[in-house]
């Protein structure tokens, strides 16, 4: 068929990739129901599960990362790799015909981006971080289009391809109705009465963050059943049979804690203040939801991009930022600070929502649906 839609999708590795990378998929389909999207991710990474898991095909290949320092000779099995992948890749489009390649960072996009590239496919780059990631920078010179979600994005990328379009997030991330506000309550079992915080550390948590509450409970001053304040802690999976055993006798009706939050539209909901790793995909879906943010970037990511990502809020008023090295000391302290400060919530809840991109797969999809048939 002459206007035929195929789109492979490649990369992944972390949420952070896949999301959006699943996000983008669904509004090409909203488009175009009868486009055909297939994803290219790397073998043994999360990708393999989450997609199937919201209905795409997708193929595996050996890709790895590089390993630091760079010099290291677990590298030359790296290098082999991708050697292999990129046979692999060039297979799998002479196979699938696409009229178009997303990259979206992560090493398995590399060489399907490559080799789509010099076969004459048009390509797209998803890039989510403030500090663009090593894969996305190395083929930003074989894109059409590179969709960014901050400013500044020139310093990686050639400054006439790039469009500032935001992150796409799960559509069910959005101000807080009343309505909402009153189901998050009763979800969570919690007091419309008090303020709440929102602890959350990722899908397998966060050790300084579960630290740091581990702190608030045992001095038992903050979340207290007679007090002002209650909390969603949010601790991961890998951390559930230690705070299981942490929390024994020590839980309050102003606590709630699980390793793993279904619901985050109704905990965005009925937080007063959230406290989170700095992320991209949480950061746009915390500028969507409009919430007061305390950044405790992870300092072991590549490139330390979530400080840079944190760091482009706070520069504007937007949220507030805690080292991981100093969270012991700093956190509780902070969130303490603004629970007792309803002006400085309501100012970084303004400036954090001026942010916002909204509708930020739907433009990506309209750009995708462009370059497939610029040809």
């Amino acid at each position: 068929m002459e206007n035929e839609l195929r789109v492979i999708i490649s990369g992944g590795g972390t949420g952070g990739h896949i999301f959006p990378a699943i996000s983008i998929a669904n509004a090409i389909k909203e488009a175009r129901p009868d486009a055909h999207i297939l994803f290219v991710g790397a073998l043994g990474k999360m990708e393999m599960e989450k997609v199937p898991a919201a209905g795409y095909q997708i193929k595996g290949i050996p890709a790895r990362g590089l390993k630091r320092p760079l010099y290291s000779l677990s590298n030359i099995s790296v290098a082999l790799d991708y050697l292999k992948c990129k046979r692999i890749a060039k297979r799998i489009i002479r196979e699938f015909r696409p009229n178009l390649i997303v990259g979206v960072g992560g090493y398995a996009s590399a060489a399907i981006v490559g080799a789509g590239s010099k076969m004459g496919i048009p390509v797209l780059l998803q890039e989510q971080n403030s500090f663009a990631g090593l894969v996305n920078r190395k083929n930003a010179k074989n894109a059409s289009k590179i969709c960014v979600a901050y400013d500044g994005m020139e310093r990686f990328f050639p400054a006439d391809r790039i469009l500032n379009t935001g992150n796409p997030i799960r559509k069910d991330i959005s101000k807080a109705t009343p309505e909402q506000k009153g189901e998050g309550y009763r979800y969570y079992n919690l007091s419309p009465n008090k303020k709440t915080v929102f602890v959350v550390g990722g899908s397998l948590g966060c050790r300084t963050l579960n630290e740091c509450m581990q702190k608030a409970v045992e001095e038992n001053t903050l979340f207290t059943e007679e007090g002002e304040y209650q909390v969603i802690w949010q601790h991961g999976k890998i951390y559930k049979n230690e705070v299981d055993s942490f929390m024994k006798g020590k839980g309050n009706s102003s606590i709630y804690f699980s390793d793993f939050i279904q619901r985050m539209d109704l905990a965005y909901a009925i937080a007063d203040v959230v406290v989170s790793r700095a992320g991209a995909g949480t950061i746009s879906e915390l500028c969507v939801a409009e919430k007061c943010t305390v950044f405790v970037p992870s300092p072991v990511v590549a490139e330390d991009h979530q400080t840079h990502n944190a760091m482009a809020l706070v520069n504007k008023g937007a949220a507030l930022i805690v080292k991981d090295a100093d969270a012991q000391e700093q956190l509780l302290p902070c969130i303490a600070g603004l629970l007792e400060n309803p002006e400085k919530i309501k100012e970084l809840e303004t400036n954090i929502a001026k942010l916002a991109k909204k509708d930020a797969a739907a433009t990506i999809a309209a750009e995708c649906l462009k370059l497939a048939y610029r040809r």
